[in-house]
């Protein structure tokens, strides 16, 4: 069996327990667990799913004093690329936060 994505085989990116529980998925053995426990299961998975993604995805309001030479210069630069300027500053501020950009 080979990873058709870069054709590596199953065997060296996948661990034997991984493997044992993929063959068992694909033959419709879910283990043991009762079909009302593998249900609370899921639901418990899809809530913590749920609330990761909520909480890398909120966002929040930012006041910061700013010269306003600065502020017309952000903004021509912004129009240049097509952005909003708020939405340039708060790119760029993502990607010094992600470390894309190194200060």
């Amino acid at each position: 069996m080979k990873n058709k994505k870069n054709s590596v085989p199953d065997k060296e990116i996948y661990t034997k327990d991984e493997l044992e529980l993929f063959e068992q998925i694909e033959a419709g053995n879910y283990g043991s667990m009762p079909e009302n426990e593998l249900e609370k299961e899921k639901d418990f998975y899809k809530k913590v799913a749920t609330n990761t993604i909520k909480n890398i995805t909120r966002k929040k309001s930012l006041n910061l004093r700013v010269y306003e030479q600065d502020i017309s210069s952000i903004k021509s630069i912004a129009l240049e690329k097509g952005l909003p300027y708020q939405t340039f500053l708060a790119s760029i501020i993502h990607q010094i936060a992600t470390k894309q950009i190194k200060v």
